[in-house]
């Protein structure tokens, strides 16, 4: 067993997380916010934290939080962390490979009695995912201050309200402001987190530095034509929604891989009614995601898709009705902290220059951006696989990503913070 911070403890420890009592579920990761084990999670994630030094406490939000304290006492903190919470037969590195690494940092630092002008603070975010609740980010935006009035309404799949779920974990509703942070108590935030994508490992690199989160429309499309008997209906009559569903899933294929490199979008979603063999279906919905570098990428896109669906529908004699669900801005890490990271990443590595990514998948860096200036670090993981239990990062690879976690932090005392 390794006793010492390293990047085999760092995977040993994701990996026991991975299974029940940690996980709701026998026989596979799901821990949904506020759940058995998310709780479990965080009595073992606290545990490893006193263990390195830090003093660890729950918020308000449900966040686990830990504070390596600076030279000077309540000074502000730089703030390293990631998700805890899983999808559904999720895999073990997502997020919570980002919060063991900041603790096996601070035990790094720890073990070395060393410490820095500001306090160190990792943080395990509650919900990321929408693990258990209709909206992601939630804790997060909890800690950016960002929380929205409907937000306190929420209930999950099995009907439990948001207050009576926290209420289950000792908290309350009523307090839940009490989890944002001032601007002033936070210099940065940093996260480390497997890249969830195959560039890494086809260009064979095992880490790369993030220069933005990208910019995201999610969309709900209801398509309405006319339901009728299979056997009696004409083809040449027909307003078959699921026939001018599917050309429209084509289109937008088509206008995702014509745009640039970092422009992506996916119908991962489509439900058809009334869903009988032999009728022809009515109306079909489906979900649009839209995800590109930059907001003029997105938007082009988006606007691109919207006339192509509505030549779609006219053409075929269709109604078409496009709902606008998620709207997150293309979200740039701080320029200064991105080219302390890519010399600490070069310097683990031995490469010249760092490898420069766009995330296309969204992180709880975007929220806190709003709170602080903020920096994120990709670690490659097997076949870019995530949300799945083949999900998969080499020790080496988490042993070069924690020398850039400690490296980035000395470089950010140098610098003055």
């Amino acid at each position: 067993m390794v006793t010492s911070p390293s990047g085999a403890r760092a995977v040993a420890r994701c990996d026991e997380l991975g299974t029940v009592p940690y996980s709701d579920v026998a026989g596979m990761l799901f821990r949904p916010y506020l759940g058995g084990g998310h709780g479990a999670t965080l009595d073992r994630l606290a545990t490893w934290m006193e263990a390195a030094g830090m003093l660890a406490r729950i918020d308000a939000a449900g966040n686990l939080v830990g504070r390596y304290e600076g030279l000077v006492a309540d000074a502000p903190a730089l703030l390293i962390g990631s998700h805890v919470d899983s999808v559904r037969d999720g895999g073990r590195y997502d997020g919570m490979l980002g919060v063991i690494l900041g603790i096996e940092a601070v035990a790094w630092f720890a073990e070395r009695g060393r410490r820095f002008p500001f306090a160190i603070e990792v943080i395990g975010f509650g919900d990321e995912e929408g693990s258990r609740f209709p909206v992601s980010m939630l804790t997060t935006r909890a800690v950016a201050g960002t929380l929205g009035g409907q937000d306190l309404d929420l209930r999950d799949g099995e009907g439990t309200t948001l207050a009576e779920a926290l209420a289950s974990f000792g908290l309350d509703v009523a307090q839940l402001d009490g989890a944002a942070r001032r601007r002033d108590d936070i210099l940065a935030y940093v996260e480390a987190h497997i890249e969830q994508g195959p560039v890494l490992e086809a260009e064979n690199r095992a880490l790369g530095v993030v220069s933005a989160i990208a910019a995201q429309y999610r969309l709900r499309a209801v398509v309405g034509g006319v339901a009728g008997h299979a056997g009696t209906m004409a083809m040449h009559l027909r307003r078959d929604a699921l026939a001018a569903a599917a050309e429209m899933v084509l289109a937008i294929e088509t206008i995702g891989g014509g745009g640039p490199d970092d422009l992506v979008a996916t119908v991962g979603r489509l439900e058809a009614h009334p869903g009988v063999p032999n009728v022809v279906p009515g109306e079909v919905a489906f979900s649009i995601d839209i995800r590109a570098g930059t907001d003029v990428a997105r938007d082009c896109a988006a606007g691109a898709v919207r006339r192509a669906l509505d030549e779609i529908a006219a053409r075929r004699r269709v109604s078409l009705d496009l709902a606008l669900q998620q709207d997150l801005p293309a979200t740039p890490c701080d320029a200064g902290l991105t080219a302390l990271m890519g010399q600490a990443a070069c310097a683990a590595t031995g490469e010249d220059a760092p490898r420069v990514l766009v995330s296309g998948a969204g992180h709880d860096a975007m929220v806190i951006a709003r709170l602080a200036p903020m920096s994120m670090l990709f670690i490659r993981c097997a076949g870019g696989i995530s949300h799945n239990p083949a999900e998969s990062v080499r020790e080496a690879d988490v042993e070069l990503a924690l020398r850039t976690m400690t490296d980035f932090i000395a470089r950010y005392e140098r610098q003055g913070s």
